[in-house]
This record gives C-alpha cells, sequence and structure tokens, in this order.
C-alpha cells in the first residue's frame, strides 16, 4: 500500500467508527454529547492530510467513497437486525438501539458528512493557496472551524429540530461544536503535523503487509 492509501483507509475507517460511536450518548455536567467526538475530529484530520499531501481533488474522491462506505453498511447492519433472531439470543433490542438508524438522523448523518467534509477540504486549500506552505496548524484549525460549522450544525438542526426547545437545540450546537474544534486543535492538529511529514516523505514507497518497505518500480 501507498502511504495515500492508508491516510485513505485510516479517512473512512475514522468514519464509520464515529456512526457507530454516534448512537451513544454522554454528558458532562449539562452538556449532552455523541460519543463519536472522541474520534469525529480525527476524521477531519486524515481529511485534512489527505488534501494538504494530495490536494482536494484525490480528498474529494475518498470523501465520496466514505460516503459509500458508511451507505453500505447502514444498509447491511440494518439488514441484519431484520434478520429473525435465535430463539436463545436476546439482543435483539440492544442490536437494533446500536444499529436500527432513525432514517431522520441517517439523512442527518449524511448530508452533514458531505457538506463538512467537502468544505473542510475545500477551505483549506484555499487558507494554503492565500498563505503559502508554512502555517499547517492555520489551515488544520482554520478548515476545520469551516467544515465543523456546516456538519455540526447541519446535523443538529435536522436530526433535533422540532424535537427539542430552541434553547436545548442552540446549547447542543455550541456545545458539540467547541468540543469537536477543540479535540481538533489539541490533538488533531500535532497529529496532523506527523502523518504530512511521514506523508510526504516518499509517496512511491509501499508498505508490505509485514511492514516491510519496498520501492514501487
Amino acid at each position: 500500500m501507498t502511504r495515500r492509501e492508508i491516510v485513505a483507509v485510516s479517512f473512512v475507517v475514522t468514519l464509520l467508527i464515529s456512526n457507530i460511536l454516534a448512537s451513544k450518548l454522554f454528558s458532562i455536567g449539562a452538556i449532552v454529547l455523541p460519543a463519536a467526538v472522541i474520534i469525529y475530529p480525527f476524521c477531519f484530520m486524515t481529511g485534512d492530510v489527505l488534501t494538504e499531501v494530495w490536494g482536494y481533488r484525490y480528498a474529494k474522491k475518498v470523501i465520496y467513497t466514505g460516503f459509500a462506505a458508511n451507505l453500505v453498511l447502514i444498509i447491511f447492519t440494518y439488514l441484519g437486525g431484520l434478520l429473525p433472531p435465535a430463539a436463545s439470543w436476546k439482543n435483539q433490542a440492544a442490536y437494533m438501539a446500536i444499529f436500527g438508524m432513525v432514517p431522520r438522523i441517517a439523512i442527518a448523518s449524511f448530508i452533514a458528512y458531505l457538506f463538512g467534509e467537502l468544505l473542510n477540504s475545500w477551505s483549506l486549500e484555499k487558507i494554503k493557496s492565500w498563505t503559502g506552505a508554512k502555517l499547517l496548524f492555520v489551515r488544520t484549525i482554520g478548515s476545520s472551524v469551516v467544515g465543523q460549522i456546516f456538519d455540526t450544525g447541519i446535523f443538529i438542526t435536522i436530526a433535533f429540530y422540532g424535537l427539542v426547545s430552541h434553547k436545548v437545540l442552540i446549547i447542543m450546537l455550541i456545545s458539540q461544536y467547541l468540543v469537536k474544534i477543540s479535540i481538533e486543535a489539541i490533538v488533531g492538529t500535532p497529529l496532523a503535523y506527523l502523518l504530512v511529514s511521514w506523508a510526504k516523505r516518499d509517496d512511491e514507497v509501499k508498505i508490505g503487509f509485514i511492514g516491510s518497505e519496498k520501492v514501487c518500480e
């Protein structure tokens, strides 16, 4: 595998994990957050690396691939839930609670993902064209500020508008946005520096299945 492929696969994997974790909510004081906040910012971070090293055009292809992979995950986990459970298996309700995504939530997730990720990658490339190759942290954080506005705003609005009060909706919007940006800035950006440096070293190197490396012919 090339380093580009490894980063692309990492992007899709973090996306799929975040969608599974989104079924659990946890609270910090009065703030309620989906468990996906612990990993979804890293999806944005790997998207930043793809755009920074290989450009928006390639990143866009990977974003669409992630969309397709997420759709396949939802379809087949839902179909798995429709299969009649064995008499000895008592966890059908728990399975559906995790994988039986409510259509409104699924639609919100798909639209938010596409707008958020595409705008995140697009804005990173734009910021790079304005500022030059230096100040990677400005691009990673700045693009996440833009992308997460749309990702969080679209998801929370479509998923919960009319189900909670306007006050609660605003609290959810602000708290999730700030948490995601904070994780991206504090943890995601230092990792982005490491990944960008690693990815740029030799894109022609293939990583073998046992960890050995050889130059492509």
